[in-house]
């Protein structure tokens, strides 16, 4: 079996399957990293979670570009064919609402240490300075960008449940090719034919 690339009418490329996983799990883990990092007593340990936490956002900001263009430049695999009306409108609804979490947390998170009066240089894992956003300096500016991050993260993480439970209905309820397709390209969850 030839090693897939791509996405095809009825399964996820190797690609997409990469990202998809990649940016998950590092969007779970910025979720977990920030409830942390606001509830660390430690001033040092929060600065350094903070730090870390910036990093792993812009590391996050890159790969959903990644991802995004991925999925604009590939086919989207159909859903099966018992999925109902209803999921069926509520799946792409969904998914652009993830994505759209997925971009706009890491650039309020920018817009909110941009927006710092402490103006504290921001460096991706130590590699680089990252210029600000041309956002207002002030500590209204910060607050009111802190406030939209964090009830963004709390949307999220409303979201990230109800996707990664809507996976499992489908994996173990409905016994569907859902989840599956999006672990292994597997020639099972094909209907196109051979390649």
């Amino acid at each position: 079996m030839a090693l897939l690339i791509r996405n095809t009418g009825g399964r996820y490329g190797w690609i997409a399957i990469l990202l998809h996983w990649s940016v998950g799990l590092l969007f779970i883990g910025q979720i977990v990293l920030g409830l942390v990092m606001v509830r660390t007593t430690s001033q040092r340990s929060a600065f350094e979670l903070i730090q870390l936490h910036k990093s792993f956002g812009f590391l996050l900001f890159g790969l959903i570009l990644l991802r995004l263009g991925w999925r604009l430049a590939n086919v989207t695999p159909r859903l099966p064919a018992e999925t109902g009306l209803l999921e069926r409108r509520a799946a792409p609804a969904a998914h652009f609402a993830l994505y759209a979490l997925q971009l706009v947390l890491p650039l309020t998170g920018w817009a909110l240490v941009s927006a710092s009066v402490l103006e504290i240089p921001t460096m991706p894992f130590d590699l680089f300075v990252m210029p600000n956003l041309p956002v207002p300096i002030s500590d209204a500016a910060e607050g009111w960008w802190r406030v939209v991050h964090v009830y963004l993260a709390y949307a999220a993480i409303v979201l990230v449940a109800v996707h990664v439970l809507a996976a499992l209905r489908h994996h173990f309820w409905l016994r569907d090719i859902i989840l599956v397709r999006m672990i292994s390209p597997s020639r099972r969850c094909d209907d196109d034919g051979p390649e």
